[in-house]
C-alpha cells in the first residue's frame, strides 16, 4: 500500500523507520505529470533500493515564467494511479508553503557556472530553483540514490556537482531519454502542443540525428558552422530554435580538437511549447 506524505515531519519518521531496519531508499523527484519515463525511473529505483519515494512538488522557484508556472499540467490523480500500478511505496506531495515556509528563496543553493549557461542563460534563476529544491528534498530523504532523467543533460550535471560539493552521500543515477514511437523525448510541456505540431515535433530528434552523421562523416569540422546549420534545418521545419550546441559532455565547456566525449543539445520552439533534446556522443 502506497502511503501518502504530505509534511516533512511525515517523511523524515518514514525514513528513519526504514533505516532502523536497514533499508535502502531510493528517490525520484518530479513535477508530476508523470509519463513513461518517470515510470522507467521508478521501476529502475526499485532496483537500487528496497523502498522507493516519488517526489511531486510543481517548483516555483525552477520557473522564469509565470505562464509557464501556471499552465504546467497537475494530473496528481492520474499519477497515484500509476505509482500504485507499479507498487511505489510512498509519494511526498508538499504544498508550497511547506517547501517555502518564508514564501520564497530566503537559502538558495547556488552551482556557479554549470548554471549559467545554455538552459541558465535562456532561463535565469532556473537551476538555482532546480539545486535549492532538490537539495531541500534531499535533506528531507537522505537516499542512498536518486534517480533523474537525461533529457535534462545539464540539470543532471548541475545536481551531480552540488552532491559532490556538498559532500552529499547519495548517489546519482541517470537514465537514457525515454521517446514516443516516433522518437519525440517525453515531457510534460509537450501538452502544449497541437495535433499538428506534435506531428511535426519528432523533426527535432530527426534533425539532430542527421546532425551527428554529418559530424561523424567528416563533413564537418567547423562546429560553429554544423551547429547553424542545424538551426537553419529546424527553421525550415516549423521550429524556432533557441540553441544547438556541441559541448564536452563533462562540463558543457565548448570543445577542443582533442575531445572525443561529447554531447550535441537543443533548445527549440514549437508553438507554445519548448522542447529540449539532446544526443551524447563519442568522436573517435
Amino acid at each position: 500500500m502506497i502511503k501518502t506524505l504530505v509534511t516533512p515531519a511525515e517523511v523524515q519518521q518514514l525514513v528513519r523507520e526504514w533505516r532502523r531496519q536497514g533499508i535502502k531508499v531510493a528517490l525520484v523527484p518530479t513535477m508530476g505529470n508523470l509519463h513513461a519515463g518517470h515510470m522507467a525511473l521508478v521501476r529502475h529505483a526499485q532496483t537500487l533500493g528496497e523502498r522507493v519515494i516519488v517526489s511531486i512538488f510543481v517548483n516555483p522557484t525552477q520557473f522564469n515564467r509565470p505562464d509557464d508556472l501556471a499552465n504546467y499540467p497537475r494530473t496528481l490523480e492520474k499519477d497515484m494511479e500509476k505509482l500504485i500500478s507499479v507498487g511505489c511505496d510512498a509519494v511526498f506531495t508538499p504544498e508550497v508553503a511547506t517547501m517555502y515556509p518564508s514564501g520564497g528563496l530566503a537559502t538558495r543553493v547556488v552551482v556557479p557556472g554549470i548554471s549559467d549557461i545554455l538552459e541558465g542563460e535562456k532561463r535565469p534563476g532556473h537551476f538555482t530553483g532546480v539545486a535549492t529544491i532538490v537539495c531541500k528534498l534531499f535533506n528531507l530523504v537522505q537516499p542512498d540514490v536518486a534517480l533523474f532523467g537525461q533529457k535534462d543533460f545539464q540539470q543532471l550535471m548541475v545536481i551531480r556537482q552540488m552532491v559532490q560539493d556538498l559532500n552529499m552521500p547519495i548517489e546519482i543515477i541517470e537514465l537514457p531519454t525515454v521517446r514516443e514511437e516516433d522518437g519525440l523525448a517525453m515531457s510534460s510541456r509537450n501538452n502544449y502542443l497541437t495535433p499538428e505540431q506534435r506531428a511535426i515535433a519528432p523533426r527535432l530528434q530527426q534533425t539532430l540525428q542527421a546532425t551527428l552523421k554529418r559530424l561523424q562523416s567528416g563533413d564537418y569540422t567547423n562546429y560553429q558552422a554544423l551547429q547553424q546549420w542545424t538551426m537553419d534545418e529546424l527553421n525550415t521545419k516549423g521550429f524556432k530554435a533557441e540553441y544547438i550546441e556541441i559541448r564536452r559532455a563533462s562540463d558543457l565547456l565548448e570543445p577542443t580538437s582533442e575531445d572525443t566525449d561529447l554531447v550535441l543539445l537543443a533548445s527549440a520552439w514549437l508553438g507554445k511549447a519548448r522542447l529540449i533534446d539532446n544526443i551524447p556522443f563519442q568522436l573517435h
